[in-house]
């Protein structure tokens, strides 16, 4: 198994999003959330999968076209506020457009369909897959199938009430997806933030 890092790996957003918190409640005091943070900086920015498929949390960069220039960033840092680093972490795919576009994030850019070719191509790569964005039935194809988004959180915030999904690959390049609900307990509509002393 191997784990990529999201822009919720870093320290600005585990904060903002009650990691900081929960662990300071946990434990009395950071020390653990320091260790979480150092080891997030440790974490791979994407993965190919036999060569044949390229796996980011969020999207491409303008700045890194090729594989190999992505391999080059030194990535034992916090997630930056612009750059390749947090591009890769924050951009979407937008159907509606060619090339780039900002983000509404303020992080990252929007892509289309002439970049994911492009990058496909420069790479040898089939497919891209990519998390960062919740999509209601777990999964959803852009740019006739050549990326692909992952979901796997079922209820989002315990309010979205949307599928999570697992995408398997097998030897012969066959894509199956299981897509999975909430369980009953996450399926009730609250506000996740007053349920923090539950986890601790």
């Amino acid at each position: 198994m191997v784990l990529l890092r999201g822009n919720h790996e870093s320290r600005n957003i585990s904060t903002v999003y009650g990691f900081y918190d929960e662990i300071a409640k946990k434990y009395g005091n950071h020390n653990v959330w320091n260790y979480f943070t150092d080891t997030f900086d440790y974490l791979p920015l994407a993965a190919v999968i036999e060569g044949e498929v390229f796996c980011v949390h969020g999207g491409l960069s303008p700045k890194r076209t090729t594989i190999d220039t992505i391999r080059t960033l030194e990535r034992n840092v916090e997630i930056p506020p612009s750059g390749p680093i947090c591009d890769l972490m924050w951009s979407d795919p937008e159907d509606d457009i060619e090339d780039w576009k900002p983000s509404s994030r303020m992080a990252g850019w929007l892509f289309g369909r002439k970049v994911v070719e492009e990058f496909e191509h420069l790479n040898e790569v089939k497919l891209i897959v990519r998390a960062h964005q919740l999509v209601q039935e777990g999964y959803k194809w852009h740019f006739n199938k050549h990326l692909v988004t992952v979901w796997s959180a079922p209820n989002y915030c315990y309010k979205m009430n949307n599928e999570a999904a697992i995408l398997k690959i097998n030897s012969s390049f066959e894509k199956e997806f299981t897509v999975y609900g909430a369980s009953e307990d996450n399926k009730k509509n609250v506000n996740y933030m007053q349920l923090l002393p539950y986890f601790l």
